[in-house]
């Protein structure tokens, strides 16, 4: 099967979400290896596991918030659909009924409550970002929308596309480690900053520190040496090119950003795309005894 085989028009993730892989998915697909199933450690909105074709997928992320909204949309579909759907009303788009529902969310045990308010905030929020301050709590400020979009469309794609997938919250360290021979790993870990004014590593409470961005460059290097192929998403920097010296490909290109609040700010930025696909001699002989 060829995994990067798809429909001429593509799927949109039902999240906002900085850095979305959906305005650059043709040239991910283009790069990412055949395999029967797709790890992705870092979740995100789904886009590339939205629009590859593997068997299956395994996809895992530090955000419980976002793992357990994905499995609620995977078990329950419509119904969990329709019962997020009831949050957007006119008298909920308002600056007032933000805060509440934010607060609400922050105080909130039930984990379905929460992943339908998930929703509710992506899509209500400034800019779509997801931001919690140190003490773990969503901070994102109205985004003062006129019609928020209820993304009911995408949110029945995500459900069944969500039945050969397996959601789990975990580290990219551990996620690794549950790799097998056919897998498949892409990485799109926050981004490095472009500026000391552009960091978003407060997208999960703990932050993404650079040291992360190397140990996760030495592990994929490892991984591709045990025969499992990986691509990793960043921005392109000294820094990435430099922590990526031993990727065996480096895509460069630019895309435009779409963060930014100002529009007159929305430039095209650097992207590297690093593909670490090299398997020592070890696993190219085992794997061919396994095939006789």
């Amino acid at each position: 099967m060829d995994t990067r085989v798809m429909p001429a028009t593509n799927t949109r993730p039902f999240l906002k979400w900085a850095g979305n892989k959906y305005r650059i998915i043709d040239r991910v697909r283009k790069q990412l290896p055949h395999g029967k199933r797709l790890i992705e450690p870092f979740a995100g909105s789904g886009a590339v596991f939205l629009n590859t074709n593997f068997d299956s997928y395994l996809l895992t992320d530090t955000n419980p918030d976002l793992i357990h909204l994905y499995n609620f949309i995977k078990e329950e579909g419509d119904k969990f659909i329709r019962y997020a759907k009831r949050l957007f009303t006119d008298n909920n788009n308002c600056e007032k009924e933000y805060y509440l529902k934010r607060e609400k969310f922050n105080q909130s045990r039930n984990l379905r409550e929460r992943a339908a308010l998930f929703i509710y905030l992506n899509r209500h929020g400034y800019n779509g970002l997801c931001r919690y301050n140190s003490k773990g709590g969503f901070n994102v400020p109205f985004g003062r929308y006129i019609r928020p979009y209820f993304p009911e469309k995408e949110l029945n794609q995500f459900h069944h596309k969500s039945q050969n997938a397996e959601f789990k919250v975990s580290s990219f360290e551990l996620t690794f480690n549950l790799a097998e021979a056919g897998d498949v790993i892409y990485c799109d870990p926050p981004y490095v900053p472009l500026t000391t004014s552009a960091n978003f590593t407060s997208y999960c409470a703990g932050g993404f520190a650079m040291k992360q961005q190397q140990l996760l460059a030495e592990i994929s290097e490892q991984s591709a040496q045990n025969g499992i192929p990986v691509l990793i998403s960043n921005h392109n920097t000294a820094f990435t090119r430099r922590v990526y010296n031993k990727a065996d490909k480096l895509d460069k290109f630019h895309v435009r950003r779409f963060i930014s609040c100002n529009g007159q700010k929305r430039n095209h930025a650097g992207e590297v795309l690093a593909l670490y696909s090299q398997i020592n001699k070890k696993y190219q002989r085992s794997s061919m005894k396994a095939n006789k």
